[in-house]
């Protein structure tokens, strides 16, 4: 259990790590996230005013899915009908059918499209709204800023159809041209143009006055429709309620008000007409029957008469009465039938099933029809004539009186017939801009900028492959990491006052992981260096240097001086950095009369012309420089045991004068003097003066910088040096973090060549 417990308590420490190393990548790469955020922003901006506003405008229809469009019918033939499939689905795809748009674009001549050339995309931002064009059934009408166009109607063959052509205002008319055509008119008249590839019919009413030209373009059908369909949308409000909502967005709401109107009245008019075929075609088909059967009535009514009138009154027999009366009403039955076959066969075929049955019902009476026939032929000649004549008679008047009948009626349901659609709610003009929505958008562009600019961060982390992993250091490069020196919490704290001034650790954080990590390293060299012979005076001298500046060599050189001190040991600090050293900084001293201006000065000048000194050879001059003028650039640094040479005015070579024999020299006479010596030395990749001290170090140390110094830049320093001959004895990991997410405090900022 505790190995468990142990083994939780340091994965959930790693993932607190992670998170915590993420968090730093963010806060480390904020400049590089606000930037992006400030883009994204303006980004925003920018396509908030270059968008129109888009408006939407909403109706409502009902759907009434009971149906009694064939009531005047009478029940037996309603009845053998088949019901109307008006499901609310359907009539969604009906009305975003072209027979319902069509109407309405050729009302609002919604395919004729006008554009203002003038109005470029910048000045879209700039008015943060430009005009559209209105369509009505007078015309289509843009506004500019030159004047009004008006243009009534244009209407071009199949070949001209979504070819832009061009208006241009003249002193007595327009011209219409679209690549090598043209065609001159005159305002508020139409006109026929025959051009290369066929008819154009137009009527322009006004146009911008000067030189102002205008592009106009005749839509197919099909583009405009499904223009019309990608803004419209038709849904059922609610679940089986049959109530379908339609709204139609656009740039003008005074537009899409008019034309939502129109595609409603479109719909209900299609829909009203569908009702009323079935009785239109069915009172038709009556009016053709009726003066017909009145013939027929007539003509066996005089027929009738006339036998009458020849044969006298007969009387009928019981039996022949009844024969009568039965085959009268078999031949009404047979009528009736044949009056729906025909109203039927209006709609369907012979092959129908309603239309079989019939025929099949035609049979059975047509059969008993005739043993009727066959019993009558029995009967005496004049009886059977009689009856015949008679049976005609009541036929045809039946037949006559029950077409009439049905006529009347159905006059009266088409006058009372209503569609089974009916509008609820008629589009208005609300001026409620659905799009853009301003505030929406900025927000959304400066999340998005600021979710680059993070993801920019989080790549180029990436790609920058800092220095992390002490053993992947190693394999890298062949060096130990000899130290590891913690981030000082303390100095971090004191750094982010800018106008403090660096200190050492021993001063204000001598409790502190990072000293003791400098105690450690003081350990490592003192474990690593050969013992010093007892009574012999050869300090041991060590190189600090780093692949890059910012690496914080000059806060390891200095800490590190001041651990050795503590040992009784005499230890000098030399700032070999001629060029930007700041170590005087860290030891409150001034940078003059320092290391450079050794250098520099001039032997003849150092030493009284009456000197009784020989100077043959240099060790005498040496010697003599040593005692005379040495002690003037090494300064007490404040601290016991320890000694500071700064680096001195800026010098035009400072890497010949690090090769001279003058600087071998005063190596040697400070060797004797001192245990140890530190030097402080510029960057390996930014000079070559490390290259050039580490010919007289005993142990050569890198300082690189955790989570900031580039793996391949350190690799390509360690490399320069062994190209040099010189062997790096250790790599120092330092500012390693433990949990903060502040950046370390000790950078240098180094500009070689351009400092005085």
């Amino acid at each position: 259990m505790d190995t468990n417990s142990k083994d939780l308590s340091r994965q959930s420490a790693d993932n607190d790590n992670e998170l915590l190393g993420v968090i730093f990548v963010l806060l480390r790469g904020w400049k590089i996230i606000v930037l992006f955020a400030i883009l994204g922003l303006i980004i925003g901006i920018l396509y908030a005013r270059y968008e129109n506003p888009t408006f939407k405008s909403d109706a409502l229809i009902q759907i009434d899915e009971t149906s009694q469009n064939v009531s005047g019918l009478g029940s037996n033939i309603a009845e053998l009908l088949p019901p109307d499939d008006s499901t609310v689905q359907a009539q969604i795809e009906l009305i975003r059918s072209r027979m319902v748009l069509e109407p309405v674009v050729d009302l609002l001549h919604l395919g004729i499209r006008l554009n203002d050339p003038a109005v470029s995309q910048i000045d879209r931002i700039i008015d943060n709204q430009t005009n559209v064009q209105m369509n009505t059934a007078e015309g289509v009408v843009l506004e500019t800023s030159n004047g009004q166009v008006r243009v009534d109607q244009f209407n071009v063959s199949q070949d001209y159809l979504d070819k832009p052509f061009m208006l241009l205002r003249t002193d007595t008319g327009f011209i219409l041209s679209s690549g090598g055509e043209q065609f001159k008119g005159q305002l508020n008249k139409a006109h026929r143009f025959k051009g290369d590839a066929g008819l154009i019919e137009i009527t322009v009413m006004d146009l911008p006055t000067g030189d102002y030209p205008i592009t106009i373009t005749k839509q197919s059908l099909q583009i405009t429709t499904d223009s019309i369909n990608s803004a419209l949308s038709v849904v059922e409000k609610g679940t089986k309620t049959g109530i379908i909502e339609l709204s139609l967005s656009g740039l003008n709401q005074e537009q899409a008000s008019l034309t939502l109107e129109q595609i409603v009245l479109s719909y209900i008019a299609q829909n009203q007409s569908r009702s009323s075929e079935q009785t239109i075609n069915t009172i038709e088909f009556m009016e053709e029957q009726i003066p017909k059967l009145k013939q027929e009535l007539e003509a066996s009514e005089a027929i009738f008469n006339k036998f009458r009138e020849n044969s006298g009154t007969i009387d009928v027999a019981q039996e022949a009465s009844i024969l009568l009366s039965e085959n009268a009403g078999i031949d009404t039955q047979i009528s009736e039938l044949k009056l729906r076959k025909a109203e039927l066969t209006t709609y369907y075929t012979n092959e129908h099933p309603l239309v079989i049955q019939i025929n099949d019902q035609l049979r059975v009476l047509n059969a008993r029809k005739q043993e009727i026939d066959n019993t009558i032929n029995e009967l005496p000649e004049v009886q059977r004539e009689f009856l015949t004549l008679s049976e005609d008679v009541n036929i045809n008047r039946e037949i006559y009186l029950t077409i009439l009948k049905n006529y009347e009626q159905l006059k009266i349901v088409k006058a009372g017939e209503v569609s089974d659609a009916r509008i609820i709610d008629l589009p208005i003009n609300t001026y409620r801009t659905i799009t853009p929505k301003k505030q929406l958008i900025m927000i959304l562009a400066t999340l998005s900028g600021a979710l680059i600019g993070a993801l920019l961060v989080f790549i180029m982390n990436l790609l920058r492959n800092v220095v992390k992993d002490p053993e992947r250091i190693e394999s890298k490069t062949g060096v130990p990491v000899i130290a590891t020196i913690p981030r000082s919490a303390a100095l971090s704290r004191l750094s982010a006052n800018k106008k403090s001034t660096p200190r050492m650790l021993a001063h204000i954080d001598n409790s502190s992981l990072s000293y003791e990590a400098i105690k450690s390293l003081r350990t490592s060299l003192i474990l690593s260096t050969p013992t010093v012979v007892s009574g012999s005076q050869n300090a041991k001298l060590f190189l600090i240097t780093g692949e890059s500046p910012g690496v914080g060599k000059s806060f390891i050189s200095a800490n590190l001086a001041e651990v050795f001190a503590q040992l009784n040991k005499k230890v000098l600090v030399i700032d070999a950095d001629m060029r930007m050293g700041e170590l005087h900084t860290i030891f409150g001293l001034s940078q003059y009369d320092g290391l450079a201006d050794y250098l520099l000065l001039d032997e003849s000048t150092a030493h009284p012309s009456d000197s009784t000194d020989t100077y043959i050879g240099k060790e005498v001059a040496v010697k003599n420089v040593s005692d005379s003028a040495l002690e003037n650039f090494i300064h007490p640094s404040g601290m016991e045991h320890i000694d500071f040479i700064p680096r001195g005015k800026h010098p035009n070579n400072p890497a010949s004068l690090l090769i001279s024999e003058k600087f071998k020299a005063l190596l040697s006479v400070l060797k004797s003097q001192y245990d140890y010596i530190i030097i402080d030395s510029p960057p390996v990749l930014a000079a070559s003066d490390a290259m050039v001290l580490a010919q007289h170090a005993d142990q050569v140390l890198m300082v690189t910088r955790y989570d900031d110094s580039m793996e391949r830049q350190l690799t390509y320093a360690i490399k320069q040096m062994y190209k040099s001959d010189i062997q790096v004895d250790g790599i120092i990991l330092n500012d390693v973090k433990r949990g903060l997410m502040s950046k370390y405090s000790y950078h240098y900022s180094y500009a070689y060549g351009n400092n005085r």
